[in-house]
């Protein structure tokens, strides 16, 4: 069977967030243990999601205040990483008064910013990282309805898919 489709998805998203970690997580299924800044090489492999093969590339971005422009018109899938920290204590008491995103809160920015989806993940402990990947294939073969109607009129299909 070969790829019917080529998706780029394309992380942003400000820095020391978990970009970079979630897309080598994703390709290698190890945790970077040191800081890593942005140095993860553009990736393209063959997956198959719910029994369709496409060619994913991924490419990571560098913090930019010209990132938003990337790719126009496209889904958006806005992801909650680090989402283990919501639970270490050691953190929390290291961290108090941080602002701990909830789910809640993930998914009220998702409705304002026009997300096709909210997800969370973990790239230290694996958990929902190939669900990511997976939610933002998913975007792209099959869009929300009623937004699919919307593009229609003002633009052409792209496959292109931004994680932010």
């Amino acid at each position: 069977m070969s790829a019917s489709k080529f998706i780029k998805c394309v992380t942003v998203g400000d820095g020391a967030v978990g970009k970079t970690c979630m897309l080598i997580c994703y390709t290698s299924n190890k945790f970077p243990t040191d800081y890593v800044p942005t140095v993860f090489d553009n990736f393209s492999a063959n997956v198959a999601v719910d029994g369709r093969i496409v060619n994913l590339g991924l490419w990571d971005t560098a913090v930019d205040a010209g990132t938003s422009s990337i790719c126009t018109d496209v889904p958006i899938v806005l992801v909650g990483t680090k989402l283990d920290l919501r639970e270490d204590r050691g953190y929390l008491a290291d961290h108090m008064g941080s602002n701990i995103i909830t789910s809640a809160q993930g998914e009220e920015l998702r409705k304002q910013i026009g997300a096709a989806a909210y997800i969370e993940c973990s790239s230290k402990t694996q958990q929902n990282v190939k669900a990511v990947f997976d939610t933002a294939i998913k975007v792209v073969l099959q869009p929300p309805r009623r937004k699919e109607i919307a593009r229609k009129k003002t633009q052409r299909n792209s496959g292109c898919s931004s994680i932010v």
